[in-house]
């Protein structure tokens, strides 16, 4: 039988997008043209909206299990211990409020298991050779049609440029390196280290409490076969880093580029294959996992016949304007990071280890700072699914957490519902009814307050976990829907 969904590409992304389809009751097809699994990566950072929306998938926990909670960032310049930043900024935002650093050929072995238990297999080894509109002509000579493709395809995306699409951007001119070491010294603490230098800096990912850590950095120069060897030696021996194993090394260059279109109605891109940029923040592959869960509930949605073709035009309407945003604001840290002129590095050894310490003393900073790095500040008020406010919740907005009522709970069903924060009239319990809509209702409270809601509104929530609508009026509803075309 022909899948629905063709992926190609099983990476972070594609496994994630092939997992929720097939939760919802999709038939998909995995080909990457890889022999085998990767068992190195330089993608070690897991975020706050990545583990909730991975709740529904029951991924969040195994991750947990087997990953470390960093709460902390050191800083280093020039050797010596600059400030200690606490990640931690308002356990009542997330119920993660760090990040989790989980290596991601560990994270793609989880998700791959888990798709496998799901009965689809991994194909290995298979490429696409060629696209005519959605039917793929693999490199075993098979011609499969599907009714979509999904492109995770990575930044040589051969569905990227049957889709006629540019890439527009460019490359940094500096070489980075990333290495699995064992090694002792004053980073082996079981935090994030980042240090600074004159024209050099290294970042250090704890990958256990004691001995393995995740090095990134920037090398001298460029060549073929670059090795631990060439790695700068004075900044390992300021931070008295020694390296006893190298696990695995790679280098590479760091792109900045966004793709003209992310679809055509049929074919999509999403991850690497649609957007790449500097790795400042540890966007890139929690960034490719939204874009999948964003545009997998469509897909689920149109297949089963729930939803017209125009709901997959949003997929490109919400996550476009963030990719653009994200490269952007990356590629402005990424001039911080690694420039050599005097006004950078002025700012990384002088201004940054002296200056961020006192603004992350104000809980407002360090709030807004976790916001924006977890990515649970992502919102698509401009989106043409997102209508309305009430309180201040808008339309397209992420739905604010409750601890104490875990309003996360029903969302494990993928499926929309409404949230009411404190009572329910008739008239709304008729309009779910009738709509075939779940209704949740949580008692109004103090924390349901702070966290923007308005008391007894109605909030359309979506399978993803964002506010389609946010209603002051039950008669609201049904013209939503309706004007969206969307069914239950």
């Amino acid at each position: 039988m022909e899948p629905d969904v063709l992926v190609v590409g099983a990476g972070p992304t594609g496994l994630v997008l092939s997992l929720w389809l097939a939760r919802m009751g999709v038939r998909v097809r995995v080909v990457d043209k890889a022999p085998h699994a990767g068992t190195t990566s330089r993608a070690v950072g897991v975020h706050a909206r990545t583990l909730e929306l991975y709740e529904p998938l029951e991924l969040t926990e195994p991750l947990l299990a087997d990953g470390i909670k960093a709460r902390r960032v050191n800083l280093w310049a020039k050797g010596h211990h600059a400030a200690q930043v606490e990640l931690l900024a308002g356990a009542d935002l997330s119920r993660y409020p760090y990040m989790l650093v989980y290596p991601q050929d560990r994270h793609e072995a989880l998700l791959e298991s888990r798709l496998r238990e799901a009965g689809i297999e991994v194909e290995r080894g298979v490429e696409v050779t060629a696209l005519d509109g959605t039917t793929a002509t693999l490199s075993t000579g098979e011609r499969v049609t599907a009714k979509f493709v999904a492109g995770c395809d990575g930044a040589h995306s051969v569905v990227r440029h049957a889709l006629g699409a540019e890439f527009a951007g460019g490359t940094y001119e500096h070489v980075f390196y990333v290495a699995d070491v064992n090694a002792t010294g004053s980073v082996m603490n079981g935090e994030i280290n980042i240090a600074f230098d004159d024209a050099d800096f290294i970042a250090a990912f704890p990958l256990d409490a004691s001995t393995r850590v995740r090095l990134i950095g920037q090398l001298a120069r460029e060549g073929d076969k670059m090795t631990w060897d060439d790695v700068p030696q004075h900044i390992l021996e300021r931070l008295q880093i020694q390296v006893t194993t190298v696990n695995w090394f790679s280098s590479y260059k760091v792109h900045h580029r966004v793709a003209s279109k992310f679809g055509d109605g049929a074919r999509f891109l999403l991850g690497d294959a649609a957007h790449i940029h500097s790795p400042v923040g540890g966007q890139g592959m929690n960034t490719g996992i939204g874009d999948a869960i964003n545009l997998a509930w469509k897909l689920a949605a149109v297949v089963h016949g729930r939803a017209g073709d125009d709901l997959l035009a949003t997929y490109s309407d919400e996550r476009m304007p963030f990719a653009k945003a994200l490269v952007a604001t990356t590629d402005r840290a990424f001039e911080v990071v690694a420039s050599e002129s005097r006004i950078a590095r002025a700012l990384r050894n002088d201004v940054i280890p002296h200056l961020l310490p006192v603004a992350t003393k104000f809980e407002a900073t360090r709030r807004f700072a976790f916001r924006t790095v977890s990515q649970i500040e992502i919102e698509y008020r401009s989106s043409p699914l997102s209508s309305g406010h009430a309180g201040h919740v808008h339309g397209g907005d992420r739905l604010p957490w409750l601890r104490a009522a875990d309003n996360f709970a029903p969302l494990h069903t993928l499926d929309w519902q409404v949230h009411v924060y404190g009572e329910a009239s008739q008239e709304l319990r008729d309009a779910c009814a009738e709509l075939h809509v779940p209704l949740h209702v949580f008692g109004w409270t103090d924390a349901a307050h702070d966290a923007g809601f308005a008391e007894s509104a109605a909030y359309f929530v979506r399978p993803d976990g964002y506010v389609g609508l946010a209603a002051r009026q039950p008669h609201e509803l049904a013209p939503y829907w309706d004007s969206r075309h969307i069914r239950p």
